[in-house]
C-alpha cells in the first residue's frame, strides 16, 4: 500500500478514461484541442476522445482508502478503482460516509469469528478496519446511549450478499448480548459451576441465530445468479433490555415466491427443503415420507437443477434439523413439516385424464394421490373428489361442479402453493413465539 501511495502523480495529466473491458483505465493526457483530448492509456495505447468522458484521478495518498467520502474526486472511476484495488487484497468492506459497501467474495473468509467480533466491541469506527461488525456495534452503542431505536438496511442486487450479511449482523448482536449476560452474571457473583451449567443451556442468542437455517431451508433457493437466494423479504427486530442484553426478537416476512413451489426456470432449483428431506440425513425419512422414486421424477421439484455445486444437502438438512430442536419445535411439529413437503412432491406427480365426450377430468391412477393423502392424513377418495368435483354454493344449495384437466391441474398447483405459503407462515409464527421471552424486560 505504501508503494501505491508513493506513485508519481500530476493532477493535470493523470486521469481515468472509459474502457470496454475494465470499465475505466488509468491514462495520461498528452494534449487537448477544443472539446477533445489525446491520452496514452496504461496499456500504452494513444486515444483521442471527448473531454467530457475523461474523469479526474485522485492523488496516490488515497489509494485503497477505507472511507471513500475522503476522496478528492468522488466520480465513478475513482469509486470503482478504490473498491477493485481493496477487493484485490480481500478487503471486502469499504466505508462511504455512513454507508458500508461490501463486495461479495463468493468464498468464506476468516473475518467473522467470535474473536473478531470481540475486537470491534466498544470501538469507534475509525479505530478498526471497515467491517459490518463496526456498523453493527455503532448501532448498538447509539441505542444504549441515546435510548432510541436503530435500523440497519441491507440492500443490493441478487447475489450481492444480503442474506449472508444479515446473518452476520444477527450473529454479532447475539455475541454482544451474550457478552452482556456474562457480565451481569459475574456482577451477580454466580459461582463458576453455575456459569458452566448455564453454558449448556440453549440461550436466546443461540435461538435467534438458529432461525437462519430454518428460514433458509424453506425460503431460499438456487437461482441463476445466487446459490442461496432469499425468495422472500424479511424485517427483523431484536429487542434489548436497558442494560444491553438481548430480550427478544421477532420476524416479519413478505412476498414469498410461491410460484417456485411448482415451477422453476432453467438453471434454478426449488426450495432447499425438498432436496434436504430427500438427502438421507435421516436414514428412514424417505421411506416414512413414501418417497420411493428417483428425485428427478418428482415433477414439482425437478424441472431444472437438482444439486448445487459445493453444497451438501445432507449436511444442510442436519443443520436444519438441529435448528428445529434448538427452536423448541416438537418432534411431531418437525415431522409434520416434512410430511407436508413430501405431500407437495407427490401432488406434482398426480395424473388426470379427460372423460370421452365430457368436460370432466378423472384420476389416471391413484398411487400418488394415495401417498399425498397419507401424508395429509385424509381419505384419498375424498381428496380426489374435491379436486375433480369441488363443491360450490349455488343459491342456498351446495352442488358438485365438474372440472376439466386444465382446471384440475390449476387446482393442484394452487393447493401446493397455498399449502407451502401457510407452512412458511406457521414456521415464522412458531419462531416468533419461541423468541418472545416472557418475563424479560425490554426497552
Amino acid at each position: 500500500m505504501v508503494k501505491d501511495q508513493s506513485k508519481p502523480y500530476d493532477s493535470k495529466k493523470n486521469v481515468w478514461i472509459p474502457d470496454a473491458e475494465d470499465g475505466y483505465v488509468a491514462a495520461e493526457i498528452k494534449s487537448s484541442k477544443g472539446d477533445s483530448v489525446s491520452v496514452v492509456s496504461a496499456r500504452g495505447n494513444e486515444v483521442t476522445l471527448k473531454a467530457e468522458l475523461v474523469q479526474e484521478m485522485n492523488p496516490p495518498k488515497f489509494e485503497k482508502t477505507e472511507d471513500m467520502s475522503n476522496l478528492t474526486f468522488l466520480n465513478d472511476a475513482s469509486v470503482l478503482h478504490n473498491l477493485r484495488s481493496r477487493y484485490s487484497q480481500m478487503l471486502i468492506y469499504t466505508y462511504s460516509g455512513l454507508f458500508c459497501v461490501v463486495i461479495n467474495p463468493y468464498k468464506r473468509l476468516p473475518i467473522y469469528e467470535p474473536s473478531v467480533a470481540e475486537m470491534y466491541m466498544g470501538k469507534r469506527r475509525t479505530e478498526m478496519p471497515p467491517h459490518l461488525f463496526a456498523v453493527s456495534d455503532e448501532a448498538y452503542r447509539n441505542m444504549l446511549i441515546d435510548h432510541e431505536n436503530q435500523s440497519m438496511l441491507i440492500t443490493g442486487e441478487s447475489g450481492a450478499g444480503k442474506t449472508e450479511n444479515t446473518k452476520k449482523v444477527i450473529a454479532y448482536f447475539a455475541t454482544v448480548g451474550a457478552s452482556q449476560s456474562r457480565q451481569e452474571s459475574a456482577k451477580a457473583g454466580h459461582p463458576e459451576g453455575a456459569a458452566d451449567e448455564s453454558k449448556k443451556k440453549v440461550t436466546l442468542e443461540d435461538q435467534i441465530v438458529q432461525t437462519n437455517p430454518v428460514l433458509e431451508a424453506f425460503g431460499n433457493a438456487k437461482t441463476v445468479r445466487n446459490n442461496n437466494s432469499s425468495r422472500f423479504g424479511k424485517f427483523i427486530r431484536i429487542h434489548f433490555s436497558k442494560l444491553g442484553r438481548v430480550a427478544s426478537c421477532d420476524i416479519e416476512h413478505y412476498l414469498l415466491e410461491k410460484s417456485r413451489v411448482i415451477r422453476q426456470a432453467p438453471g434454478e432449483r426449488c426450495y432447499h427443503i425438498f432436496y434436504q428431506i430427500y438427502s438421507d440425513h435421516v436414514p428412514t425419512l424417505k421411506k416414512d415420507l413414501l418417497l420411493d422414486k428417483p428425485l428427478k421424477e418428482y415433477y414439482f421439484v425437478a424441472q431444472a437443477e437438482l444439486t448445487i455445486d459445493g453444497v451438501n444437502d445432507k449436511e444442510e438438512h442436519q443443520l436444519t434439523d438441529e435448528a428445529f430442536d434448538i427452536l423448541h419445535f416438537s418432534l411431531e411439529e418437525k415431522t409434520n413439516c416434512y410430511r407436508l413437503m413430501s405431500a407437495i412432491m407427490h401432488m406434482g406427480n398426480m395424473k388426470f385424464k379427460q372423460r370421452p365426450r365430457e368436460e370432466q377430468a378423472e384420476p389416471d391412477g391413484t398411487d400418488e394421490a394415495e401417498k399425498a393423502s397419507a401424508m395429509y392424513g385424509i381419505n384419498h377418495e375424498d381428496f380426489l373428489k374435491a379436486l375433480t368435483k369441488p363443491k360450490v354454493k349455488v343459491g342456498n344449495e351446495w352442488v358438485n361442479k365438474g372440472q376439466n384437466i386444465e382446471q384440475v391441474t390449476w387446482a393442484v398447483g394452487a393447493m401446493a402453493k397455498g399449502l407451502y405459503s401457510r407452512v412458511f407462515n406457521w414456521l415464522v409464527t412458531k419462531c416468533n413465539k419461541t423468541l418472545d421471552q416472557k418475563g424479560v424486560s425490554r426497552d
